[in-house]
């Protein structure tokens, strides 16, 4: 079970740390308390909605599947944080989607200013409620170590951790952050696949599909990403 999640993981800790690239160590508005308050709620908000989900997807997944209740102990829990996973991979990829390609913020036409430089109140409380999904499940993969991952986990959630802090303090590099934060929708068909496993469903159609509609998710995402930051990685060095 967690060999599934580790590939996963795998290829985040390898595009994940490139966005340290992009960022400086100035802190830019963290002596403003509108902001400071903004971001400390999006956090909460980020630790509160997993809790919340964590114990939804516990007591529907019990009425809803038997395969639930034939699971040890340990199994539910991993069950559960799978659900809360989900449900931060489609808030962030959602929002990182939205900001990107669809609002003015990082539009190129929209402001004079560098697009690296650009936030605003979405980016902010997009990255702070994904800061507050990675502390609650980095507390998870520690509570329960080394079950719910190794070492690897914990690398991939330090790095996570400190990039986007660091895009949210100094006001730099939160396109970036936010193209990286949308390959998480990858993240609900490999759960999925994790949950048809689990369930006994490994030979079924379905298990077949989601995994067509993972690779093709995933191959072309990371593909766009890899480009991107060397296109960056290029100007920057001009």
């Amino acid at each position: 079970m967690v060999l599934t999640r580790s590939a996963r993981e795998f290829a985040a800790i390898v595009h994940l740390p490139l966005s340290l690239a992009y960022m400086t160590f100035s802190v830019t508005d963290a002596s403003d308390p509108s902001k400071g308050l903004q971001w400390m709620a999006s956090v909460f908000s980020g630790i509160v909605f997993c809790k919340i989900v964590y114990t939804l997807t516990g007591i529907l997944s019990l009425q809803s599947f038997k395969a639930y209740g034939k699971l040890s102990d340990f199994g539910k829990v991993e069950w559960n944080n799978r659900g809360f996973s989900t449900f931060h991979a489609l808030v962030a990829a959602s929002s990182s989607l939205y900001l990107v390609l669809l609002s003015s913020t990082f539009n190129p036409g929209s402001s004079n200013e560098l697009l690296i430089r650009r936030t605003s109140s979405l980016s902010d409380m997009t990255l702070g409620f994904s800061i507050g999904y990675f502390l609650s499940d980095l507390a998870m993969v520690l509570w329960f170590f080394p079950a719910l991952g190794g070492l690897e986990y914990v690398l991939h959630h330090g790095l996570s951790l400190f990039s986007i802090i660091q895009s949210l303090l100094s006001g730099q590099g939160q396109v970036y952050i936010l193209m990286v934060l949308f390959t998480e929708i990858t993240t609900p068909f490999v759960n999925l696949r994790w949950y048809l496993d689990n369930a006994g469903q490994k030979n079924s159609n379905f298990y077949v599909i989601n995994g067509i509609a993972l690779f093709f998710g995933w191959l072309p995402g990371l593909s766009y990403l890899y480009i991107f930051s060397a296109t960056c990685l290029n100007i920057l060095m001009r």
